[in-house]
């Protein structure tokens, strides 16, 4: 049974069809990736395991039972840091903790031995406006992460950075992840991000988005300390083929050539 498994979701906003059944899956202590154009609704997944939509048709099941209403249990992280310029960091991180209802005291002594794992020691008094982009992101993402939901969410969590520091908060994330295993859905535009992350990435149509395919990464950890293997760049090709072959249009998906190896995770339809 998978931790996560969304099914046949589609949804309209203003007359305008955004999803047309989408369906995925993922299972606990997977990262995952929703790989697609700019404007596909990449986003509006989220927005529908948040609470910020309802769909028009389709479902979203955690752990085999429907999504309730009053029972999200999903971390998020948008692709701006949404730090609160007024709150100091560690106030910034306990910020989850605090609407879930935890007293200031216990939230900040829950967070308090994670700031050194996530580079962000010494600077727990700071303000947002004295950290880096890349220190922002980490406290944004630790903010997320001792909410201890069962699911996190990234949306484009890097979007915003420099090409340089943008890589160095993959390889972090990377290794943070290997520490824990938590359970991630990322959304990204992103063919290298995805490939360097995932173990296995969803593509996604133009809008109306639905999935064009699935393929896993097989590819071993860690993946960027020592850059990335031959086989990551043939897998880039391919996701890059299938988002830009025009039979991504049509009903059937484009097929993978017989003399390469069929790295689809499962057909997608």
């Amino acid at each position: 049974m998978s931790l996560l498994d969304i099914r046949d979701a589609a949804v309209r906003l203003g007359g305008t069809a955004v999803l047309d059944g989408v369906s995925l899956h993922v299972e606990r202590g997977e990262f995952v990736s929703i790989l697609g154009p700019s404007g596909a609704g990449k986003s509006t997944l989220f927005r529908l395991m948040t609470g910020g939509l309802a769909p028009d048709r389709g479902e979203i099941l955690v752990s085999g039972r429907p999504l309730a209403a009053g029972n999200r249990p999903f971390a998020f992280m948008p692709q701006r840091d949404a730090l609160m310029p007024w709150r100091r960091i560690i106030d910034n991180v306990t910020l989850g903790l605090e609407v879930q209802g935890l007293p200031r005291r216990e939230a900040r002594a829950r967070v308090a031995p994670l700031f050194a794992q996530f580079g962000l020691d010494g600077f727990e008094r700071h303000w947002p406006a004295q950290l880096s982009g890349g220190m922002r992101q980490r406290a944004a993402l630790l903010r997320t992460v001792v909410q201890q939901r069962p699911v996190m969410l990234l949306d484009e969590p890097f979007g915003a950075l420099d090409a340089l520091t943008r890589a160095g908060m993959q390889r972090w994330v990377e290794a943070r992840w290997q520490d824990h295993r938590w359970t991630t859905l990322l959304v990204t535009h992103d063919v290298r991000e995805a490939v360097s992350l995932s173990d296995r990435i969803y593509v996604l149509s133009r809008r109306p988005a639905r999935v064009l395919a699935e393929f896993a990464v097989p590819l071993g950890r860690p993946r960027l300390a020592h850059g990335l293997p031959a086989a990551a760049l043939a897998l880039e090709t391919e996701i890059l083929n299938t988002l830009l072959d025009p039979q991504g249009d049509k009903d059937e998906m484009p097929r993978i050539r017989p003399d390469r190896p069929d790295r689809r995770a499962t057909a997608c339809r």
